[in-house]
């Protein structure tokens, strides 16, 4: 099944200058240095996965008393936080942030797709995307 797009696609700006202009922005207005800030600024991770979990709930209708507060497009912006905060945390722990993560992805594709990549897993069927019908 193919995705149509109801808007053209925006041209997205440059992923690594953009991780290092947030964490420059972020750094000159830190309130916390040194080990603190360090483990703060890991924490925020912790806080924007809490949020995806609260916009999936709330997609879901999970929360009786709530009911559908959220949309699966806002769970999708909830994961883009999630991984920008992620980078901008790498960055605070290495000004090497795209050959580390580079490297990292390198690894992580050839352990999971270097044995087969035309294979699907045998321990079930595959998991139905969000927007399939059954």
């Amino acid at each position: 099944m193919t995705e149509q797009r109801t808007t053209p696609p925006a041209k997205a700006p440059d992923l690594w200058t953009s991780v290092e202009d947030l964490w420059t922005w972020l750094d000159a207005n830190r309130k916390h240095g040194g080990e603190t800030g360090l483990v703060l600024r890991m924490l925020k991770l912790t806080e924007e996965v809490g949020e995806v979990a609260q916009a999936v709930i709330g997609a879901t209708g999970q929360n009786p008393r709530k009911g559908v507060t959220h949309t699966w497009e806002d769970v999708q912006g909830e994961l883009c936080d999630v991984v920008i905060t992620a980078l901008v945390a790498l960055r605070t722990l290495t000004p090497d942030t795209e050959g580390v993560f580079g490297r990292h992805l390198e690894r992580v594709t050839e352990r999971s797709l270097g044995q087969s990549t035309n294979t699907p897993p045998s321990d079930g069927p595959m998991p139905r995307r969000v927007d399939q019908t059954p």
